[in-house]
């Protein structure tokens, strides 16, 4: 009997070739747009995909003001965060995080799915572009459309 042997392959800083993405934001839903980017952020796409290695995928979301909530979310829906201050709970609605900075909406649900440490800080700062209208600056990277499929 020939024994064969498979090898498993790991990623690591070396191997791993940067990719670059372009996603339309334009009407898809928050949550359901924002975790299959999380799934492209993470590298989980690859084969080789790796937990504890930034696979080099670079995200640029286009049209992040164009995204949609369901039902009366966008209205009724609180966004809390505290600012360290005693009596410093602030409360948003999705409505006014599109009115005051529009690519903050799709930022927050983003990083809420990623991993809570220094990787997915990585990811988050250094490989998720997210831009208002449909004019990025990473044209000379030629990024692939990215199609979502809800």
């Amino acid at each position: 009997m020939d024994s064969v042997s498979y090898k498993t392959l790991n990623a690591s800083k070396q191997t791993v070739k940067p990719e670059w993405y372009l996603v339309d934001a334009k009407g898809q839903t928050l949550g359901r747009l924002a975790s299959q980017i999380v799934h492209y952020l993470r590298g989980k796409h690859k084969t080789d995909f790796t937990p504890h290695v930034l696979m080099g995928t670079h995200v640029v979301i286009i049209n992040a003001e164009k995204v949609r909530l369901t039902g009366k979310k966008m209205t009724e829906k609180i966004y809390l965060h505290y600012t360290g201050y005693p009596g410093g709970q602030r409360e948003r609605t999705p409505q006014q995080i599109l009115n005051k900075k529009p690519t903050e909406l799709l930022e927050i649900a983003i990083k809420r799915m990623l991993p809570k440490n220094k990787l997915g800080s990585r990811m988050f700062s250094q490989y998720l572009h997210v831009y208002a209208g449909d004019k990025h600056p990473h044209e000379a990277q030629n990024p692939k459309p990215l199609t979502i499929k809800l």
